[in-house]
């Protein structure tokens, strides 16, 4: 597991919120099953893997209104919620 940020938070905890907040909205947790050619049973399998976790932020990336909405949804600020992408990926 990583480290906490300063908010506390590990990044794999905002990534897992992240996800939550994708998945609560069953269009958009369809897309994000399109876009990133996973199904439910490998989403399910790899949520402690980085690249599924990492898969996620360029899903929401890939879509500022998701970006901000997700953002807003968690507490973060948009560039704190890609500065975890980053931290995910090491």
């Amino acid at each position: 597991m990583l480290p906490p940020n300063e908010n506390g938070n590990g990044a794999e905890i905002i990534a897992l919120q992240a996800l939550v907040w994708v998945l609560g909205d069953e269009d958009r947790a369809a897309r994000l099953l399109a876009l990133t050619g996973l199904d439910a049973d490998q989403l399910r399998a790899g949520v402690d893997d980085p690249a599924i976790l990492g898969a996620v932020f360029d899903f929401l990336a890939a879509h500022e209104p998701d970006l901000l909405a997700c953002a807003d949804w968690l507490g973060l600020a948009p560039e704190k919620l890609m500065m975890t992408a980053k931290e995910i990926r090491r």
